[in-house]
């Protein structure tokens, strides 16, 4: 047996290197890689002064701080006694200094309907929506649940919420009544927020019917306000229903932003545990507003005149941060689609982006390996020279996909930033700066400045090159969690117990030669394969890399001689299932990564069980390799079907 201590074998070796293009550095903020380097030194040598000058530079306060940081591990407090609005930062701030009539919100439904809104538009537009949150008794302190399609209503109802100083807490609009139930009594919600239904695929779904279940169950609810997206009937319940555009026109265009402290909450968001019931990640003002500008406009290199376009939707933190806060806290125009990537025809994005000139583009790699297999057709069919920038969100991405998204997306002259972030941590964490650092297909490259992460085994140990590890957040951050609604104990035993002094990822990571980051599944993917711990995502990598395959999961099952067994699921592009295809892949991994990592078990899928924001649950996979009952918690569970065809194929 091997004692590694808890660091994990690194079995998988990319040297690709990608140079940001000359013409892209010349504009960019971060033109060099020594300008990141100085930059992040600066903000490393004195992290609490680096972001006191930014605090004070970046937000709009009603009253400046007093203090920069209050830490009593692992409570954090940034910018102690200011005051400010994350709204007024978002929309005022840009109207006041004369950018009213720039685009802030052009928007595309799924039938093809379109609204483009200015930031005086979107202004009135909140200010009218608070005006009526407020004439319901809504306000400062109060809890709303959001559960809407991504309409510019559903970025309205954020940032009013935000103006009167209410705490969201938005609910994917594909959520079971259980949920949302369930979601609405942990917070406390005073009120709802609805439509009627939202088109996905050519269907209305039926929103206020699914919120009408949740509210039997959830007794704190008093209102439901509802948008009228799809002109559907709806059951009404006279005194707690309300339609939005009633509400709307009897209410006053303006309405004074509240004065919030720095450190009141600003919203609750839910992300599933692996056991017991999702946790309410809390966020509060002025430190998560600035961290999300900043990385935004660092990562994306946001200039005038971009049209940013991120497909994620506003009810997983990505949309919160990078279609929300982030993008019109640094003024920028924002694409908004209400629908599915392959509806009415898997070309939908790149039409999307051919017409509106799109130039920032951010997916996630579940997307990017559905665009592979649904094949270059649809790509080539359109313009999309207006492209210069584009993104990774989500999970991990392989080398195979991400240099498909080089050269078939970008025409190999658009940098790939590859994001590493959570909903914990606010804003991205790691990331290539497109103009200062060369990219490797597969890497989140360097951490963004202010942000000093370290790779330890399970003694809290920091490890040395290559060796992979726990990783860890040395120094607080202010875009960082304040909490978990409701559950401090909860808190602390995840995020600060197991490495004292560090915020524990969950992921697992490593750290090349050059400085480079890559991230190697969490924590609880490893494989122990006869006393040698391996990463799920270098195993998946080199079954991607394989041309007939479109997406692979590995995972581990029992074993009595190896401990575990390597275990994978995988779905293919064009070919059909064989045993001789079985067995290719097997000597495939074993070429590629080695005979320790060749796998013991393929299956063939259709599709793999995911989340709704595209993530793959491999510990649902986990427990059907090992012929086990599934635990925890499975509401962000996008299709059950694909558990019961996996679970006949057991049998």
């Amino acid at each position: 047996m091997v004692d590694h201590h808890g660091q994990i074998d690194n079995v998988m070796h990319e040297s690709r290197l990608f140079p940001p293009p000359a013409e892209f550095s010349q504009q960019a903020r971060i033109p060099t890689r020594e300008a990141y380097d100085q930059l992040w030194q600066r903000a490393a040598d004195d992290p609490v002064k680096f972001w006191e000058e930014l605090g004070r530079e970046e937000l709009h306060w009603f009253e400046p701080f007093t203090k920069t940081l209050e830490w009593n591990e692992p409570y954090a407090e940034w910018f102690v006694g200011g005051k400010t609005n994350a709204c007024y930062n978002c929309v005022d701030k840009h109207v006041n200094e004369g950018r009213g009539g720039r685009t802030a919100i052009i928007w595309e439904g799924e039938p093809g309907d379109q609204r483009t809104l200015t930031y005086s538009d979107l202004l009135e537009q909140v200010c009218r929506f608070a005006n009526a949150m407020k004439s319901l008794g809504i306000g400062k302190g109060d809890r709303v649940s959001i559960y809407m399609p991504m309409t510019p209503e559903l970025a309205i109802a954020m940032l009013a919420c935000a103006r009167i100083g209410a705490v969201h807490s938005v609910i994917f609009a594909g959520f079971s009544a259980e949920a949302i139930a369930e979601r609405n009594n942990d917070a406390g919600a005073k009120a709802v927020i609805t439509a009627d239904a939202a088109w996905r695929r050519g269907k209305a779904l039926p929103l206020k019917h699914t919120v009408d279940q949740a509210l039997v169950k959830s007794p704190t609810v008093e209102h439901c306000i509802v948008l009228d997206r799809v002109n559907e009937a709806v059951e009404w319940k006279h005194g707690r229903d309300h339609w939005w555009h009633e509400l709307v026109r009897e209410a006053s265009p303006e309405c004074p932003a509240e004065p919030m402290d720095s450190e009141a909450p600003l919203f609750i968001l839910y992300t599933s545990g692996s056991t017991g019931k999702p946790k309410g990640i809390k966020h509060t003002t002025a430190g998560y507003n600035l961290y999300a500008k900043k990385s935004f406009e660092w990562v994306f290199d946001h200039r005038e005149g971009d049209v940013y376009w991120c497909t994620a939707d506003c009810g997983w933190i990505t949309g919160h941060s990078y279609v929300v806060y982030g993008p019109f806290s640094a003024g920028a125009t924002c694409l908004m689609y209400e629908g599915a990537p392959n509806h009415p025809s898997e070309d939908r994005f790149w039409d999307i982006v051919e017409r509106h000139k799109v130039t920032l583009f951010y997916t996630a790699p579940t997307a990017i390996r559905a665009f592979i297999k649904w094949g270059n057709d649809h790509v080539q069919m359109h313009d999309l020279s207006s492209l210069r920038l584009l993104g990774t969100v989500g999970e991990g991405i392989n080398p195979q996909a991400w240099m498909w998204y080089h050269e078939m997306i970008g025409d190999e002259k658009c940098p790939i930033v590859d994001t590493w972030w959570q909903t914990e941590t606010g804003g991205i964490m790691m990331s290539p700066l497109p103009g200062a650092i060369a990219t490797k297909p597969g890497s989140c490259c360097v951490p963004l400045p202010g942000i000093l992460p370290v790779i330890v085994d399970e003694d809290g140990d920091e490890v040395g090159v290559d060796k992979g590890g726990w990783l860890t957040i040395a120094h607080p951050w202010p875009g960082m969690l304040r909490g978990i609604w409701g559950d401090e104990d909860r808190y602390q035993e995840v995020y600060w117990s197991k490495v004292p002094g560090k915020y524990l990822a969950g992921d697992n990571a490593r750290r090349d030669g050059d400085g480079y980051y890559w991230i190697m599944g969490r924590i609880d993917d490893v494989l122990n394969v006869s006393g040698h711990r391996l990463s799920t995502i270098e195993i998946e990598s080199a079954l991607v890399s394989h041309p007939e395959v479109a997406e692979a999961a590995a995972v581990g099952r029992p074993h009595e001689l190896k401990g575990e067994a390597v275990a994978v699921f995988v779905t293919l592009k064009n070919a059909k299932p064989s045993d001789e295809l079985r067995e290719a892949l097997k000597q495939h991994v074993r070429k590629e990564i080695g005979a320790l990592a060749q796998p013991d078990d393929i299956r063939f899928t259709n599709a793999l069980p995911k989340t709704r924001s595209g993530k793959i649950m491999r510990r649902l996979l986990k427990d059907i390799a090992a012929g086990k009952e599934m635990v925890g918690d499975t509401t962000t569970l996008e299709d059950y079907s694909i558990i019961a065809h996996l679970r006949d194929d057991e049998e």
